[in-house]
This record gives structure tokens, sequence and C-alpha cells, in this order.
């Protein structure tokens, strides 16, 4: 620890006597300054113990000395040191008193005891601390590098914890919780989940310092990785501030995780060439060999039902397909999945079990992106596959495919194949050509009908509705079956075409539901 006032008071050498503020000699010594300026305050940075001669000062005037110490004691001057046999042969009592009344310690330096030689105590015993800080700083690197090797990060991060006597937690790329320490870390360090995503946005390294709920304690963030985006964030708690041995301890954590992440890149784009290979076999119709290539890496994931998910991202938006693959790959590490990701240009192809947790974290993340889009004009547009095998890859990507496209018809950021074949085909059709088309088509009874010589459109949507029954469709109407008559022979006049003809009543039928999907 630093020198206090209480380790001078007590160093044998230096014979000095307390002569006021006993009670607050625990005070950490920054420095020791002589000064004989009437007010030193200027030049002081707080921390330091005073030495004076009192040469300027009228000490003997009450008025004085009390404005002179309400200035140190102000400015953070922690101890004053008198020396006695200089100007005076003790200690005046109008300093003293001033002294007890600002609660300010001062200590009586003897003739015999140089100024020089409380500087260089306090000197020494501040090198004696960063030396020992510094040590005990290497010994805790030495035991974080021997734990990160031996028992990976959560035997880090249970080091780093008794280093800092608080508690520290691993964040992976979504800010959710990977490892913690202590075992009743991990419920508070989900709490700073928000702070972590925020920290992610700002380009690594960063780090912050939050307050914890209630002020329980301080949280250090850093975030890890070299790359544009973190791939994992730090936080350590502590009671207070670290010192200088703790403050090494969390550097050598954070460099061995970020070297940890950084090792990984190329293992991870290992990975993926694998994935693209195995993917590319499936498709391809070849499951054996596609099993064959995944070994163990990706094999569990082929002998069950899986989903395909390919999604894409707009050109201002490079970080929609990166940050959609972090989720799957998170969501699958955390609940101990397997899960395939294939870039593809300006695509990403997702392989994941069905009903797992990836999948739903890529739904819930395509959700969140599609409410947050109407602020910032975002883009990114996923396809969700039924579920199928091995055998049935191909059908599966086909499926994610259309489902994109739909996607990206409708202004949505996710729609699921098994969603399409379940609804209407109406909303399938609801984009600009095919409106423009409908419009075309009717026009030419919208016009004649605004001329006020008949309801043509009305009758057309009623006569189709009943399939071409004439009693049932007049009867809706409300005018006789020979009026009907009469307007869908308007009808086969102004269109030029015949209502006998099947593809003619389709294409009305959906005109009439385009422009009108009452």
């Amino acid at each position: 620890m630093p020198p206090t006032l209480a380790s001078l008071v007590h160093h044998s050498a230096l014979k000095l006597a307390v002569r006021a503020g006993a009670d607050r000699l625990d005070v950490p010594v920054r420095w020791a300054h002589a000064s004989e300026l009437a007010d030193p305050v200027p030049y002081m940075e707080g921390g330091e113990l005073l030495l004076i001669t009192a040469l300027k000062l009228d000490a003997e005037d009450p008025a004085a000395m009390r404005r002179y110490v309400k200035r140190l004691a102000g400015a953070g001057v922690v101890g004053l040191g008198f020396a006695v046999g200089v100007h005076y042969d003790d200690i005046p009592d109008a300093l003293v008193d001033a002294a007890r009344e600002e609660g300010l310690p001062l200590l009586e330096v003897p003739r015999r005891t140089p100024f020089l030689a409380i500087s260089k105590a306090v000197s020494a015993a501040i090198a004696a601390d960063q030396y020992r800080a510094v040590t005990a700083g290497f010994a805790a690197q030495r035991e974080l590098t021997r734990q990160a090797l031996t028992e990976g990060p959560e035997g880090l991060l249970a080091a780093l914890a008794a280093q800092v006597d608080g508690w520290a937690a691993l964040y992976d790329a979504s800010g959710a919780v990977v490892a913690a320490a202590p075992d009743w870390a991990g419920r508070r360090a989900a709490r700073f989940t928000p702070d972590v995503t925020r920290l992610r946005e700002r380009p690594a390294p960063a780090s912050s310092v939050v307050a914890g709920p209630e002020h329980e304690d301080r949280v250090e963030l850093h975030s890890l990785g070299t790359g544009r985006r973190p791939r994992a964030a730090l936080a350590v708690g502590t009671a207070a501030a670290p010192g200088t041995a703790e403050r090494y301890a969390v550097h050598s954590a954070i460099a061995l995780l970020t070297l940890t992440t950084e090792r990984s890149r190329p293992l991870h784009a290992a990975e993926q060439r694998i994935g693209a290979a195995v993917l590319h076999m499936l498709l391809a119709g070849e499951p054996d060999h596609a099993r064959a290539v995944a070994g163990d890496l990706y094999g569990g994931l082929l002998d069950a039902p899986f989903r395909i998910i390919v999604a894409a991202g707009g050109e201002a938006n490079g970080d929609a397909l990166g940050g959609l693959s972090e989720v799957a790959e998170s969501a699958a590490a955390r609940a101990g999945e397997a899960v395939l990701v294939v870039p593809e240009g300006e695509r990403l192809v997702v392989l994941a079990a069905d009903g797992g947790a990836a999948v739903a974290a890529c739904c819930d993340h395509a959700a969140g992106w599609e409410a947050a889009r109407k602020a910032d004009d975002g883009e990114l547009v996923v396809g969700l596959s039924a579920p199928a095998g091995p055998i049935a890859a191909s059908a599966a990507y086909k499926q994610a495919e259309q489902a994109l496209s739909v996607a990206r018809r409708r202004g949505r950021a996710l729609v699921e194949h098994e969603h399409m074949a379940a609804g209407s085909v109406l909303p399938l059709l609801a984009d600009d050509a095919v409106r423009a088309f409908a419009d075309g088509l009717l026009r030419a009874l919208h016009d004649h009908d605004a001329t006020g010589r008949g309801d043509l459109v009305a009758s057309l949507r009623a006569w189709l509705s009943r399939h071409g029954q004439w009693d049932a469709a007049a009867a809706d109407l409300g005018v006789h079956r020979h009026t009907l008559r009469y307007r869908m022979r308007r009808v086969e006049e102004i269109l030029g075409r015949s209502l006998d003809d099947p593809d003619t009543r389709m294409e009305l039928w959906l005109a009439l539901k385009t422009t009108s999907p009452d």
C-alpha cells in the first residue's frame, strides 16, 4: 500500500511528532513538497505532505493561520510538516489551533531531520509500493495465463475475480453472458447486457465504466477483439476503483481473451469453408458425402430435421448479415447445438436444427430488425424453409429462396415458407406490376360505370363470385337475371374477351381482388 502519514510518523529515522489531526494519519501521501510561499495552493495537486519553516508566514497570527490552513485543506493537502528550531523554536499555538479546527494533521519536524530525508522516505515508500504492485501484477499475469491454458476462459475469469476481489464475466457477440465467476455473478452480469450492446457499437478496443444497481459495485466493460466488430466483451465488478496490481490483472485478462478470440478467427474461417463444402454437397443431392466431410463438426446436425435460412442485407447495412451470423452462432453455442453458417456473397445461408435455439434467435433478430428499420431505414430480409432432411436439402433451399423473394415483395424482414403455403396467393401478387395490370384490365369497365350507364364492375364481381350462376348473382345484386345477362354481354363487348374462357375469368377475378381485396 502507498505511504501514509502514520507510516512516516512511525519511521524511526524521521522522529516526527503529531501536534494535531492524530485521527487522520491513515491518509495516503502522494508526495512530500517543501514550500515557503505564503500561498502554495496554486502549485498543489492534492495528496501532498507540505513541509514549511514559516519563513514568510506570520505563524503567530490566529486569523492568518486559519485562512492559511483552510486554503491548504481545501486544496487537498493531507498534512503539514513544521520544522522547529529554524524560525520558530516551537510550533506557534495559532497554527496548532487552526490545524485542530480544520482537522488537518500537523507534524513537528525536529531540526536534525532535513526535509530531504522526509521526501526520500516518501519517494522510497512509493517506489516500493509500485514495485510490489508490478510484482503482484506479473504474478497475476502468470496465474491468469496458466488458468487460460489449462481451464479456458472459465478458469481465467475465476482467477481474475480473485485478483480484483470482485467478479468477472465474459459476454459473446450478442451480449449474452457465456461465463462468470464466482457462480453468483452470472445473474448480476446479465443486468449489463444493454451496456455491452452499446459498447459493441463503438470500434474496438473500447471500454466504459458503469455503476451497478443501487451503486452496489463499480463495473468496467471492455470490448474484446481487433476487428471493426468486437467479438466479445469482459465485465469486471469491484467495490472500488482497482489499484495498480488489480489493473495489471485486468489488462492481462483483456490481452489473453483477445488473443483467444483472434486465434479463433482462422479456425472460424476454416469451419466456414468446410460448411460451404457440406452445403454444396447437400444441395447437389450427395448427403452421404456431406456427412463424410462434416464428420463430428456438423454430423449431428445432418441426422435430424433442419431448416435452411437464406438472408440478404442492404448495401448500406453491411453489418446486417454479420449480426445475424453472430446471433445464430452465439445461440447455438449456448444451447450446445451445431449450426452451419455459410456466407454467399451478399447473402448468408444458415442450416440449423428445427425447433432449436439458433432458428428461434434468427427469427427474433429479424423481427427486432424489422421494428428498428422503421426508424433507421435499415434492411435485412430473411427467408425460412420448412423442416427438411438431408435428402430434401435442395428443396428446402429453394423454399428459403422463395420465402426471401416474398419477404422482399411484401417489405417484410422475415417470411416462413410454411406460412406462404397456408395463406392466400393474393398477397404474393400485391406488387406494382400486378396492380398496374389489374388497373389496365378493368379501366374500361370503370370508365363505363363512371358515366352512370350501369354498374358493370360490381355485376362482374357478383357473377364471378357465384361461379356464373345467374339467379344467385342477380339476387345478390337485387336485379333481374336478364339485366345481369345484358351487363355481362356489355362486359364482353367492352373488353373484347369471352367470359366463357376460364383464363379470362381467372384474370378478371384476380384483377378485382387485387384492386379491391375485400
